[in-house]
């Protein structure tokens, strides 16, 4: 197998130190848009199967070049959701394998933004899905920790522990600090802005996709391993529109733990039109010139990637399914997670970021060895679940079941 990993960030770093460590790939070219990130995940690692190059992620033709040139038969995308169609059909066009961590942008419903949905994450690459299939192609999408791993829970419970599923909710919550910072998002904040502030959309049988209200429905959830409870709420995210393609639940929800000061910051911005992604014009000192508020925004916070060492406390992110096994009522929660302090001192990456990026190299190598295998566009339930659990503990991080 020889990739091409789009984004050297946080996430596509932590990628390169994670997959160092296995044997199942041949190459990685590592290219990002700043050359000098790329180089610096490559010198880092010290090992001749992985080199850097310069691209940028938006430019369809500059990838397909890059891809043919070293011969890559896998794109993976580490880049944010604004870079996926360009990245997607580039792999398409040059007969790659695709894989992603979050899917194509949506746009909200022009007149019931709060009860219909527009265009759902995800339609614009499904749209493609029969291309791919024909082609005997795969497009393996939303296959992070969140969509990714949660999804895998979601399958494995509907497979091995209930005879039938009536909710499906992922669940997300840290208590994660940050040292010297009073707001430091601990993931992309262009991405976390797109998640929040848009309508979320939950699924029922029978009524299929709708959308709710930003920060609807508050729940306190309890995490395990000592993180504790969490105010949740509905996000939109991409589990929603994946789940119940393959798996059958009466609902599916995701509520993500962002706390009252965070969700009433987001407010802010979206009140103060920070969190548009439209230029405006504003003078600078070689005259007037055009930026995205949230690309200011972004800037004017410290990398996620950068944050390692000032934070402290374990993120979790998990499924929670309640339903039926031999008549009787079963409810459990199916989670995983990192502490700070071990994925500092075992990757020398920080929890969130770690997290995000183990599971996209779980799945990699699963298609390399011919663990899973299919063609078309395929979420993560579409795939047997058990392997993908038993390589996640393999890589020394295990996963955990509570009952309810």
């Amino acid at each position: 197998m020889r990739v091409l990993l789009v984004g050297a960030g946080g996430v596509g770093t932590a990628i390169t130190r994670i997959a160092a460590r296995r044997p199942f790939f041949e190459a990685m070219v590592v290219a990002d848009y700043d050359p000098a990130r790329a180089e610096a995940a490559v010198a880092a690692l010290d090992d001749n199967r992985f080199s850097a190059e310069r691209v940028d992620a938006g430019d369809e033709a500059a990838v397909l070049g890059l891809l043919r040139r070293h011969a890559c038969d896998v794109l993976l995308n580490a880049t944010d959701p604004r870079f996926v169609m360009p990245l997607f059909r580039a792999a398409r066009s040059a007969g790659a394998t695709y894989l992603d961590m979050a899917m194509s942008l949506s746009h909200p419903h022009p007149e019931r933004p709060y009860e219909s949905c527009g265009v759902k994450l995800g339609d614009d690459q499904f749209a493609q899905a029969a291309e791919w299939e024909k082609a005997g192609a795969l497009a393996l999408v939303g296959m992070g920790v969140e969509p990714g791993l949660s999804d895998v829970f979601a399958r494995y419970a509907a497979d091995e522990l209930f005879d039938e599923v009536e909710e499906i909710g992922v669940r997300d919550g840290a208590n994660l600090t940050v040292d010297g910072y009073d707001f430091a998002p601990s993931f992309s904040i262009w991405t976390t802005i797109e998640e929040c502030l848009n309508p979320p959309v939950v699924h029922e049988a029978g009524r299929g996709w709708f959308t709710t209200e930003p920060f609807s429905e508050p729940e306190v959830f309890d995490f395990p391993e000592g993180i504790g409870p969490v105010e949740c709420v509905n996000v939109e995210h991409e589990e929603v529109l994946l789940i119940p393609r393959w798996v059958k639940a009466d609902r599916v929800t995701f509520k993500y733990g962002l706390g009252r000061e965070f969700i009433e910051t987001l407010k802010t911005l979206h009140l103060l039109g920070l969190d548009r992604t439209d230029p405006v014009t504003v003078p600078s000192a070689a005259g007037p010139v055009q930026v995205s508020p949230r690309d200011v925004v972004a800037a004017c916070l410290p990398d996620p990637a950068t944050l390692g060492e000032r934070m402290h406390g374990k993120t979790c992110a998990g499924t929670w399914v309640r339903g039926v096994k031999d008549g009787a009522p079963r409810e459990v929660y199916l989670y995983h997670v990192v502490d700070n302090q071990w994925s500092m001192a075992e990757y020398g990456s920080q929890a969130v970021v770690w997290q995000t990026a183990v599971n996209p190299v779980v799945a990699l190598e699963l298609v390399a060895t011919g663990a899973w295998s299919g063609s078309g566009v395929l979420g993560p339930e579409a795939f047997p679940a058990r392997p993908f659990l038993d390589l996640l503990t393999a890589y020394g991080s295990p996963w955990g079941m509570r009952e309810h």
